[in-house]
């Protein structure tokens, strides 16, 4: 992480930069490597003293916390305590959508042994729904002409001439396989 640390109406101090440097480790602690620059202003004026906090994090996401008080401990730490909350909500809003963009919706299938007892779900495998289809009459034709063009591994239709649902398969040796239900 890269830091500029400047001072208003002040001289930075080793102690003070030691101080900077222990909490804005502390921010590195909490939000990881995506801290790419912190921009730190103490300043003084009169018999007051302030310090703003910039954290440039990946993503062009900018967190800024300020404190104000009597020493320079104190301050730090509440500008600091005000960009942690900024980073979890920002942390909070990558997980989500990293949730959401794995979250495909899972079916759990309880299939009845020969007995009649049910097996384990920890033996099933997952089932994930990957898409929804129309699935639209069409000749055997037409179907193979499909799944010719789009390249897929298998075509799910409608036959028009029996309307009954067919699977046609796309096989090694390019060749297509048909599967029938039974009559």
């Amino acid at each position: 992480m890269r830091l500029v640390l400047t001072g208003r109406h002040l001289e930075i101090s080793p102690g003070l930069r030691t101080l900077v440097e222990r909490k804005l480790r502390k921010l590195e602690r909490h939000l990881g490597d995506t801290i790419v620059s912190a921009q730190v202003v103490c300043a003084r004026e009169k018999d007051r003293r302030s310090a703003e906090i910039t954290v440039h994090m990946r993503g062009d996401h900018m967190l800024a916390g300020r404190g104000t008080g009597d020493t320079w401990q104190e301050i730090l730490s509440a500008a600091v305590a005000r960009i942690e909350k900024q980073g979890e909500k920002v942390k909070g809003k990558w997980r989500e959508r990293k949730r959401q963009a794995s979250g495909t919706r899972v079916a759990r299938v309880m299939p009845e042994a020969v007995d009649g007892a049910t097996l384990p779900a920890a033996r099933l495998p997952r089932i994930v729904r990957v898409s929804r289809a129309q699935l639209k009459p069409m000749s055997l034709e037409a179907a193979a002409q499909e799944l010719a063009e789009t390249g897929e591994p298998f075509l799910v239709f409608r036959n028009a001439e029996t309307d009954a649902l067919n699977v046609l398969l796309r096989r090694r040796r390019g060749e297509f396989g048909l599967v029938e239900p039974d009559r």
